[in-house]
């Protein structure tokens, strides 16, 4: 891993711009994980033309029960009360991706926090921190994010509250290693001896350089959150104000024989979507991992 306080500055500094095109560079060699940010930016597309395309509510009943795609008014068909599905599917990508993304941003803050006290300062701090982190693990995420929510009553920001709680202590274990190998390079220890302030040392010199897997590692969280806020909804544990792709399929679950197109759309959605992310995820590896890159070098 290269040291970002000690990287050269001048003329023979990579700039910006050369990093970011070298990044690229070894991102587009693997073409699975460029197909899977082909399918993330359409659903991101889709996600943010939804009140365009679809403007009215999406629970609406608009047309006849259990129409058959391609065959009526919709496009993908409608659900056992008449809304149509693709305006759910679209209007559900926005609750699946703003869930995903927000409680994946908390669950890095709790999980960068929680994991950089403990991997700096060690002693009784990083076994106070850990053990609360080893209780959390031993509770089953899913049947936890159920309870959380079934306590808080069904919301966004509840069902963002239980995912956040419940996915970041695998993040904190990871910063902590990062930050126990980094703790005692030279860099860091020059900073301890000049007298910088400990806030400024894990923020400034040690952070940055543990950014890469971390964000390898937040990409693939965001996955894991679409799974568990689809899930919650499947069970009726989700936003009853807010379409979303689990509770598209959990509505459908009934009648999977006589209308297979309700729940087979939106489960499509989950699947591309979390398999887009995951590819994306090892694309980044693949381009952020020093000991990839200079194996593929």
């Amino acid at each position: 891993m290269t040291d970002l306080s000690e990287a050269p500055h001048g003329q023979g500094a990579p700039t910006t711009r050369g990093r970011a095109a070298d990044f690229w560079r070894r991102y587009v060699r693997n073409r699975s994980a460029v197909a899977g940010l082909v399918i993330l930016l359409t659903v991101i597309a889709m996600a943010a033309l939804a009140p365009l395309l679809y403007p009215a509510d999406p629970f609406s009943l608009a047309g006849r029960p259990m129409s058959p795609p391609m065959t009526g008014q919709f496009l993908l068909g409608s659900d056992t009360l008449g809304r149509d599905i693709a305006a759910g599917m679209a209007h559900g990508a926005r609750t699946s991706l703003l869930i995903g993304v927000v409680a994946t941003l908390v669950a890095v803050g709790l999980g960068v926090l929680m994991g950089g006290l403990a991997g700096y300062y060690g002693g009784w701090i990083d076994d106070v921190l850990m053990r609360l982190t080893e209780v959390f693990q031993t509770i089953p995420s899913f049947i936890f994010a159920i309870l959380l929510v079934a306590v808080l009553t069904p919301s966004i920001v509840n069902i963002i509250i239980a995912i956040a709680v419940v996915s970041w202590p695998a993040l904190a274990r990871l910063v902590r290693g990062e930050f126990l190998s980094m703790r005692n390079r030279e860099f860091v220890q020059a900073n301890v001896v000049m007298g910088m302030a400990d806030w400024r040392i894990i923020l400034v010199q040690i952070l940055p350089n543990c950014l890469s897997p971390i964000i390898v590692a937040a990409s693939l969280l965001v996955a894991t959150a679409i799974l568990i806020e689809s899930g919650l909804s499947f069970l009726g544990l989700g936003d009853p104000n807010v379409m979303s792709w689990g509770f598209q399929v959990g509505a459908g679950r009934t009648v999977l024989r006589r209308a297979w197109w309700i729940v087979t759309f939106p489960g499509l959605a989950i699947m591309l979507t979390v398999l887009a992310i995951n590819l994306v995820g090892e694309g980044l590896n693949d381009a952020l991992n020093p000991r990839l890159r200079e194996r593929a070098s």
